[in-house]
Protein backbone atom coordinates (compact mmCIF):
# COMPACT_ATOMS: atom_id res chain seq x y z
CA UNK A 1 0.00 0.00 0.00
CA UNK A 2 2.91 2.48 0.48
CA UNK A 3 3.38 3.19 -3.22
CA UNK A 4 -0.18 4.11 -3.41
CA UNK A 5 0.13 6.38 -0.44
CA UNK A 6 2.97 7.96 -2.09
CA UNK A 7 0.74 8.31 -5.27
CA UNK A 8 -1.97 9.83 -3.60
CA UNK A 9 0.21 12.13 -2.06
CA UNK A 10 1.78 13.28 -5.49
CA UNK A 11 -1.98 13.85 -6.56
CA UNK A 12 -2.77 15.96 -3.75
CA UNK A 13 0.14 17.79 -4.25
CA UNK A 14 0.00 18.99 -7.79
CA UNK A 15 -3.85 19.68 -6.98
CA UNK A 16 -2.60 22.20 -4.10
CA UNK A 17 -0.18 23.81 -6.44
CA UNK A 18 -2.63 23.85 -9.09
CA UNK A 19 -4.67 26.73 -6.64
CA UNK A 20 -1.90 28.68 -6.89
CA UNK A 21 -0.43 28.55 -9.88
CA UNK A 22 -3.98 27.88 -12.41
CA UNK A 23 -4.70 31.47 -11.07
CA UNK A 24 -1.44 33.54 -13.05
CA UNK A 25 -2.07 31.28 -16.49
CA UNK A 26 -4.74 30.31 -18.59
CA UNK A 27 -6.23 27.21 -17.42
CA UNK A 28 -5.38 24.29 -20.00
CA UNK A 29 -6.80 21.29 -21.09
CA UNK A 30 -6.41 18.38 -23.39
CA UNK A 31 -7.33 15.06 -25.03
CA UNK A 32 -5.65 12.63 -26.42
CA UNK A 33 -6.34 9.51 -28.39
CA UNK A 34 -4.08 6.69 -28.89
CA UNK A 35 -3.83 3.20 -30.49
CA UNK A 36 -2.07 0.77 -27.43
CA UNK A 37 -0.14 -1.77 -28.49
CA UNK A 38 0.71 -4.63 -25.81
CA UNK A 39 3.42 -6.31 -24.37
CA UNK A 40 4.93 -8.49 -22.39
CA UNK A 41 1.81 -10.47 -20.77
CA UNK A 42 2.11 -13.73 -20.00
CA UNK A 43 -0.10 -16.56 -19.21
CA UNK A 44 -0.38 -20.59 -18.50
CA UNK A 45 -2.98 -23.20 -17.54
CA UNK A 46 -1.87 -26.01 -14.76
CA UNK A 47 -3.97 -29.01 -14.27
CA UNK A 48 -3.69 -30.23 -17.41
CA UNK A 49 -5.54 -33.81 -17.94
CA UNK A 50 -7.32 -33.40 -14.47
CA UNK A 51 -9.86 -36.05 -14.73
CA UNK A 52 -9.15 -36.88 -17.80
CA UNK A 53 -8.92 -40.49 -17.18
CA UNK A 54 -11.03 -40.91 -14.29
CA UNK A 55 -13.70 -43.77 -14.79
CA UNK A 56 -12.50 -44.48 -18.02
CA UNK A 57 -11.36 -48.80 -19.17
CA UNK A 58 -9.04 -50.02 -21.19
CA UNK A 59 -9.95 -51.14 -24.81
CA UNK A 60 -12.25 -53.76 -23.85
CA UNK A 61 -10.70 -58.00 -24.70
CA UNK A 62 -13.17 -60.58 -24.20
CA UNK A 63 -12.34 -64.10 -23.32
CA UNK A 64 -13.03 -67.03 -26.09
CA UNK A 65 -16.31 -67.16 -24.45
CA UNK A 66 -17.59 -63.45 -24.50
CA UNK A 67 -16.33 -62.74 -20.77
CA UNK A 68 -14.08 -59.27 -20.15
CA UNK A 69 -10.76 -59.51 -19.26
CA UNK A 70 -10.31 -58.42 -15.75
CA UNK A 71 -6.62 -57.55 -16.29
CA UNK A 72 -4.76 -55.59 -18.98
CA UNK A 73 -2.32 -58.54 -20.12
CA UNK A 74 -4.88 -61.43 -19.42
CA UNK A 75 -7.70 -62.74 -17.20
CA UNK A 76 -8.64 -65.34 -14.24
CA UNK A 77 -11.89 -66.25 -13.64
CA UNK A 78 -14.20 -68.56 -12.57
CA UNK A 79 -14.51 -71.80 -14.74
CA UNK A 80 -17.38 -74.23 -14.64
CA UNK A 81 -16.39 -76.10 -12.43
CA UNK A 82 -16.85 -73.33 -9.64
CA UNK A 83 -13.08 -73.44 -9.17
CA UNK A 84 -12.84 -76.54 -7.70
CA UNK A 85 -10.40 -77.04 -5.29
CA UNK A 86 -9.12 -73.61 -5.04
CA UNK A 87 -7.98 -73.89 -8.79
CA UNK A 88 -8.95 -72.45 -12.01
CA UNK A 89 -8.67 -73.44 -15.87
CA UNK A 90 -10.99 -70.13 -17.00
CA UNK A 91 -7.09 -67.79 -17.15
CA UNK A 92 -5.40 -66.06 -19.55
CA UNK A 93 -1.98 -64.14 -20.77
CA UNK A 94 -0.20 -62.38 -23.18
CA UNK A 95 3.34 -63.54 -22.97
CA UNK A 96 4.42 -66.03 -20.88
CA UNK A 97 8.01 -64.74 -20.88
CA UNK A 98 7.11 -62.07 -18.78
CA UNK A 99 4.26 -62.91 -17.12
CA UNK A 100 5.56 -66.54 -15.62
CA UNK A 101 7.63 -66.28 -12.99
CA UNK A 102 9.08 -69.00 -10.64
CA UNK A 103 5.68 -71.04 -10.13
CA UNK A 104 3.52 -67.79 -10.41
CA UNK A 105 1.30 -65.90 -13.14
CA UNK A 106 1.70 -62.30 -12.70
CA UNK A 107 -1.24 -60.61 -13.78
CA UNK A 108 -1.73 -56.44 -14.69
CA UNK A 109 -4.05 -53.49 -14.18
CA UNK A 110 -2.67 -49.83 -15.07
CA UNK A 111 -4.32 -46.66 -14.73
CA UNK A 112 -3.46 -43.29 -15.19
CA UNK A 113 -3.33 -39.78 -13.60
CA UNK A 114 -2.80 -36.38 -14.77
CA UNK A 115 -2.63 -32.92 -12.99
CA UNK A 116 0.03 -31.44 -15.30
CA UNK A 117 1.62 -27.80 -15.31
CA UNK A 118 1.09 -26.29 -18.31
CA UNK A 119 4.27 -23.87 -20.27
CA UNK A 120 4.61 -19.85 -20.04
CA UNK A 121 2.76 -18.84 -23.07
CA UNK A 122 3.14 -15.39 -24.31
CA UNK A 123 -0.11 -13.59 -24.95
CA UNK A 124 -0.37 -12.69 -28.52
CA UNK A 125 0.55 -8.71 -28.91
CA UNK A 126 -2.31 -6.58 -28.91
CA UNK A 127 -3.62 -3.59 -30.45
CA UNK A 128 -6.10 -1.77 -28.10
CA UNK A 129 -6.43 2.36 -27.70
CA UNK A 130 -6.60 4.57 -24.67
CA UNK A 131 -8.40 8.00 -24.21
CA UNK A 132 -6.71 10.70 -21.98
CA UNK A 133 -8.30 13.94 -20.44
CA UNK A 134 -5.39 16.36 -18.99
CA UNK A 135 -6.59 19.18 -16.71
CA UNK A 136 -3.09 21.82 -16.76
CA UNK A 137 -2.91 22.82 -12.39
CA UNK A 138 0.20 24.98 -12.85
CA UNK A 139 3.72 26.26 -14.71
CA UNK A 140 6.16 27.64 -14.12
CA UNK A 141 9.06 28.46 -17.19
CA UNK A 142 9.32 25.46 -19.58
CA UNK A 143 7.71 22.91 -16.68
CA UNK A 144 4.11 22.51 -16.57
CA UNK A 145 1.91 20.30 -14.62
CA UNK A 146 -1.77 18.50 -13.93
CA UNK A 147 -3.76 15.83 -13.41
CA UNK A 148 -5.35 13.19 -15.41
CA UNK A 149 -7.54 11.07 -16.40
CA UNK A 150 -7.78 7.69 -18.85
CA UNK A 151 -9.80 5.19 -19.91
CA UNK A 152 -8.26 2.11 -22.08
CA UNK A 153 -8.90 -1.32 -23.61
CA UNK A 154 -6.99 -4.10 -24.26
CA UNK A 155 -7.48 -7.73 -25.70
CA UNK A 156 -5.49 -10.41 -23.84
CA UNK A 157 -5.23 -13.72 -25.55
CA UNK A 158 -2.96 -16.83 -25.51
CA UNK A 159 -3.17 -20.68 -25.89
CA UNK A 160 -1.78 -24.00 -25.24
CA UNK A 161 -1.61 -26.59 -27.37
CA UNK A 162 1.54 -28.89 -26.21
CA UNK A 163 1.49 -32.59 -25.32
CA UNK A 164 1.77 -33.65 -22.18
CA UNK A 165 2.59 -36.80 -19.57
CA UNK A 166 0.82 -38.50 -17.14
CA UNK A 167 1.67 -41.19 -14.58
CA UNK A 168 0.52 -44.74 -14.35
CA UNK A 169 0.61 -46.90 -11.86
CA UNK A 170 0.45 -50.48 -12.50
CA UNK A 171 -0.49 -52.97 -9.76
CA UNK A 172 0.21 -56.55 -10.58
CA UNK A 173 -1.24 -59.77 -8.35
CA UNK A 174 0.53 -63.13 -8.88
CA UNK A 175 -1.44 -66.05 -8.79
CA UNK A 176 0.49 -69.51 -7.62
CA UNK A 177 0.33 -72.72 -10.06
CA UNK A 178 2.02 -76.19 -9.02
CA UNK A 179 5.44 -76.53 -8.82
CA UNK A 180 7.39 -78.45 -11.16
CA UNK A 181 4.42 -78.27 -14.10
CA UNK A 182 5.01 -75.47 -16.79
CA UNK A 183 2.12 -73.47 -18.08
CA UNK A 184 1.35 -73.27 -21.77
CA UNK A 185 3.84 -70.74 -23.87
CA UNK A 186 2.18 -67.46 -25.09
CA UNK A 187 3.29 -64.36 -27.09
CA UNK A 188 1.71 -60.99 -27.50
CA UNK A 189 0.85 -62.19 -31.01
CA UNK A 190 -0.50 -65.76 -29.68
CA UNK A 191 -1.91 -65.05 -26.80
CA UNK A 192 -2.68 -68.19 -24.36
CA UNK A 193 -6.91 -68.26 -23.91
CA UNK A 194 -8.25 -70.92 -21.22
CA UNK A 195 -11.92 -71.77 -21.96
CA UNK A 196 -14.77 -71.76 -19.32
CA UNK A 197 -15.64 -75.63 -19.80
CA UNK A 198 -11.71 -76.66 -20.05
CA UNK A 199 -10.18 -78.66 -19.34
CA UNK A 200 -6.94 -76.48 -19.40
CA UNK A 201 -3.98 -75.83 -17.54
CA UNK A 202 -4.54 -75.30 -13.68
CA UNK A 203 -3.89 -72.03 -11.80
CA UNK A 204 -4.52 -71.16 -8.30
CA UNK A 205 -8.28 -68.51 -7.81
CA UNK A 206 -6.58 -67.00 -5.11
CA UNK A 207 -4.12 -63.49 -4.89
CA UNK A 208 -0.80 -64.55 -3.23
CA UNK A 209 0.92 -61.30 -3.71
CA UNK A 210 0.44 -57.85 -5.03
CA UNK A 211 3.13 -55.32 -6.21
CA UNK A 212 2.75 -51.52 -7.47
CA UNK A 213 4.65 -49.81 -9.78
CA UNK A 214 4.85 -45.98 -10.32
CA UNK A 215 5.54 -44.95 -14.07
CA UNK A 216 6.01 -41.08 -14.23
CA UNK A 217 5.38 -40.32 -18.05
CA UNK A 218 3.67 -43.76 -18.89
CA UNK A 219 0.42 -41.80 -20.73
CA UNK A 220 0.66 -38.72 -22.60
CA UNK A 221 -2.09 -35.85 -23.43
CA UNK A 222 -2.90 -33.95 -26.35
CA UNK A 223 -5.16 -31.11 -26.38
CA UNK A 224 -6.34 -27.55 -26.89
CA UNK A 225 -6.51 -24.57 -24.54
CA UNK A 226 -7.31 -20.78 -25.10
CA UNK A 227 -7.46 -18.32 -23.09
CA UNK A 228 -9.43 -15.46 -24.79
CA UNK A 229 -9.73 -12.02 -22.27
CA UNK A 230 -10.91 -8.27 -22.63
CA UNK A 231 -8.76 -5.63 -20.31
CA UNK A 232 -10.91 -2.37 -19.53
CA UNK A 233 -8.62 -0.02 -17.47
CA UNK A 234 -9.37 3.23 -16.30
CA UNK A 235 -6.07 5.43 -14.78
CA UNK A 236 -5.75 8.63 -12.57
CA UNK A 237 -3.00 10.39 -11.37
CA UNK A 238 -0.74 13.24 -12.65
CA UNK A 239 1.49 14.43 -15.30
CA UNK A 240 4.39 17.07 -15.83
CA UNK A 241 5.39 19.01 -19.27
CA UNK A 242 9.15 19.85 -20.04
CA UNK A 243 9.00 22.07 -22.81
CA UNK A 244 11.82 21.20 -24.86
CA UNK A 245 11.69 23.91 -27.86
CA UNK A 246 9.76 25.40 -29.78
CA UNK A 247 7.40 22.30 -30.86
CA UNK A 248 8.93 19.54 -28.88
CA UNK A 249 7.82 18.36 -26.03
CA UNK A 250 8.38 15.60 -23.57
CA UNK A 251 6.41 14.48 -20.19
CA UNK A 252 5.93 11.82 -17.52
CA UNK A 253 2.75 11.01 -15.45
CA UNK A 254 2.35 8.02 -13.17
CA UNK A 255 -0.72 7.40 -10.86
CA UNK A 256 -3.16 4.81 -9.61
CA UNK A 257 -4.36 1.94 -12.21
CA UNK A 258 -7.54 0.50 -12.24
CA UNK A 259 -8.65 -2.53 -14.32
CA UNK A 260 -12.02 -4.73 -15.34
CA UNK A 261 -11.11 -8.46 -16.72
CA UNK A 262 -13.82 -10.31 -18.50
CA UNK A 263 -12.25 -13.73 -19.63
CA UNK A 264 -13.57 -16.31 -21.20
CA UNK A 265 -11.59 -19.71 -21.45
CA UNK A 266 -11.88 -23.57 -23.17
CA UNK A 267 -10.07 -26.53 -23.28
CA UNK A 268 -10.32 -30.06 -25.22
CA UNK A 269 -8.23 -32.67 -24.01
CA UNK A 270 -7.39 -36.10 -25.36
CA UNK A 271 -5.06 -39.25 -23.91
CA UNK A 272 -4.38 -42.73 -24.44
CA UNK A 273 -4.84 -44.41 -21.14
CA UNK A 274 -3.04 -47.50 -20.21
CA UNK A 275 -4.39 -51.09 -22.04
CA UNK A 276 -5.41 -48.95 -25.41
CA UNK A 277 -8.12 -46.95 -26.38
CA UNK A 278 -8.51 -43.35 -25.84
CA UNK A 279 -10.48 -40.57 -23.97
CA UNK A 280 -11.40 -37.00 -24.20
CA UNK A 281 -12.97 -34.66 -22.19
CA UNK A 282 -13.47 -30.59 -22.41
CA UNK A 283 -14.68 -27.68 -21.20
CA UNK A 284 -13.99 -24.01 -20.54
CA UNK A 285 -16.15 -21.17 -18.47
CA UNK A 286 -16.77 -17.51 -18.06
CA UNK A 287 -14.85 -14.97 -15.32
CA UNK A 288 -14.41 -11.33 -14.66
CA UNK A 289 -12.32 -9.82 -11.97
CA UNK A 290 -11.38 -6.35 -10.59
CA UNK A 291 -7.58 -5.69 -10.49
CA UNK A 292 -5.71 -2.74 -8.60
CA UNK A 293 -2.20 -1.67 -9.41
CA UNK A 294 -0.74 1.54 -11.01
CA UNK A 295 0.97 2.80 -13.98
CA UNK A 296 3.88 4.68 -15.27
CA UNK A 297 4.48 6.93 -18.57
CA UNK A 298 6.82 8.97 -21.05
CA UNK A 299 6.07 10.59 -24.33
CA UNK A 300 7.63 13.09 -26.90
CA UNK A 301 4.41 14.90 -28.32
CA UNK A 302 5.61 17.68 -31.55
CA UNK A 303 3.00 20.80 -32.13
CA UNK A 304 1.25 20.68 -35.25
CA UNK A 305 0.03 24.12 -34.81
CA UNK A 306 -3.44 25.29 -33.96
CA UNK A 307 -3.60 23.49 -30.89
CA UNK A 308 -2.70 19.91 -32.06
CA UNK A 309 0.12 17.60 -31.63
CA UNK A 310 1.28 14.38 -32.53
CA UNK A 311 2.54 12.54 -29.58
CA UNK A 312 3.90 9.09 -29.00
CA UNK A 313 4.82 7.45 -25.78
CA UNK A 314 5.42 4.38 -23.56
CA UNK A 315 3.72 3.00 -20.75
CA UNK A 316 4.25 0.21 -17.94
CA UNK A 317 1.41 -1.09 -16.22
CA UNK A 318 1.09 -3.04 -13.14
CA UNK A 319 -1.57 -4.95 -12.10
CA UNK A 320 0.40 -8.39 -10.35
CA UNK A 321 -1.67 -11.63 -11.40
CA UNK A 322 -4.77 -12.90 -12.34
CA UNK A 323 -6.07 -16.80 -11.28
CA UNK A 324 -9.14 -18.98 -11.53
CA UNK A 325 -10.08 -22.21 -11.41
CA UNK A 326 -12.12 -23.50 -14.85
CA UNK A 327 -13.41 -27.09 -14.28
CA UNK A 328 -10.20 -28.22 -12.98
CA UNK A 329 -8.09 -26.02 -15.26
CA UNK A 330 -6.39 -23.36 -13.41
CA UNK A 331 -5.55 -20.38 -15.74
CA UNK A 332 -2.60 -17.69 -14.44
CA UNK A 333 -2.06 -14.62 -16.26
CA UNK A 334 0.90 -12.50 -15.36
CA UNK A 335 0.49 -8.33 -15.39
CA UNK A 336 3.31 -7.17 -13.70
CA UNK A 337 5.04 -6.23 -16.59
CA UNK A 338 2.67 -5.62 -18.83
CA UNK A 339 4.13 -2.39 -21.46
CA UNK A 340 2.30 -0.54 -24.16
CA UNK A 341 3.52 1.27 -27.26
CA UNK A 342 1.08 4.45 -27.92
CA UNK A 343 1.38 7.01 -31.03
CA UNK A 344 -1.39 9.28 -31.42
CA UNK A 345 -2.92 12.94 -31.63
CA UNK A 346 -3.80 15.30 -29.18
CA UNK A 347 -5.94 18.47 -28.79
CA UNK A 348 -5.59 21.30 -26.73
CA UNK A 349 -8.30 23.95 -25.45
Amino acid sequence: MKPYLRLFGLVAALLVAGHISAAETNSLNRFLLSPRIGFNVSGKFSGIGNGLFTGVTPTPRFTPDGDPYNYDDGYLLTDSSGNLGGQTWYVGYDDSATQISGNELLLSRSTATANAPGNDQDADVSVGFEVTYQRQLGSKERFTWGVEASFNYQPIKFSDNGSYAATVTKVTDAYAFTPGTTPPDATPASPYQGSFNGPGFLFGDTVVGTSSQIIPGGATISGRHEFDGNLFGLHLGGYGTYQLGTNWQASMSGGFALGFLSADVSWSEQGTPPGGGSTSLSGGGSDSDVLFGFYLGASIAYDLGKNWSVIGGVQYQYFGDYENDFSGRTVEVDFSGSLFVTVGISKSF
